[in-house]
This record gives C-alpha cells, structure tokens and sequence, in this order.
C-alpha cells in the first residue's frame, strides 16, 4: 500500500517535516530526509493499526498530481511511503509456537488471571506494545 507523503525542507536550523495527508494528524520530523521518512512510515503503520483498533475506515490514497496542486503545498517536496498491506488483514490465522512448559503455565496464569484466552491474551499483549524501532 502506497501513501504520498508532503514534505517541508529542512534547513541547518530546523529539521524535515513530513505530512501524510490522507491520514489526519499523521506526520513526522527528523533531523535528515531519510529520519523524516522513516518516522512518517511508522507513524502512517500507528495511524492505520489504531483506526483499525477503533473501527475506522482506512482512506484510500490521494495522488500526487492532486496534492501537488494543492496550495498549501506550495514549495513542498512530495514523496511516496509504502506500507505493508498486512497492516490492513485482520484474517484469523491458526500457528503453532512452541514454549517452555513452565513459560507456558505462566502464560495461562496471566490469562486466566485477565479474564482472556491464551490467544487471546498474546494477541492483548502484542497490540498493547510499542514496536521496537529497528535499527537501519
């Protein structure tokens, strides 16, 4: 899935800022372009994963010929981010782990003690952790 993204030049003084449009509120900054990039791509991957939490519609993106008449972007630069479309399937997939026994005796304690199943529980854990930023 592919998102054009608006991007305000950075300076020595001050750094690069991104806007995904199609997605409200969706931006990032960083002290280069690529930074600035980057951090628009995670950002755009939380926007999707909590609209999808709450509900929401994801919107379908907008070209660039269309923002790059859009006047609020006069001077900008424009890019594409691309997303990875599995951010989008929620499709029930049976797997198979395998685990230390005393691991998985804890990890049905922890369920049972939330009120959750097993699958239920590892899902809980995996939404409610923020992902760990992968080095480049």
């Amino acid at each position: 899935m592919r998102y054009p993204i608006v991007i305000e030049p950075g300076t020595d003084a001050t750094a690069f800022g991104v806007i995904v449009p199609d997605l409200p509120g969706c931006f990032s900054a960083g002290d280069s372009l690529d930074e600035a990039v980057l951090g628009a791509e995670e950002a755009a991957a939380a926007w999707i994963d909590a609209a999808l939490d709450a509900g929401e519609a994801i919107p379908a993106p907008s070209s660039l010929e269309a923002l790059r008449r859009h006047p609020d972007y006069a001077g900008w630069m424009f890019g594409i981010i691309t997303l990875d479309a599995a951010l989008l399937d929620d499709t029930i997939e049976r797997v198979n782990i395998t685990l230390p026994r005393r691991v998985l005796r804890r990890l049905d304690a922890l369920a049972q003690a939330a009120g959750e199943s097993r699958s239920g529980y590892i899902a809980h854990l995996t939404l409610e952790t923020p992902p760990a930023r992968l080095p480049p």
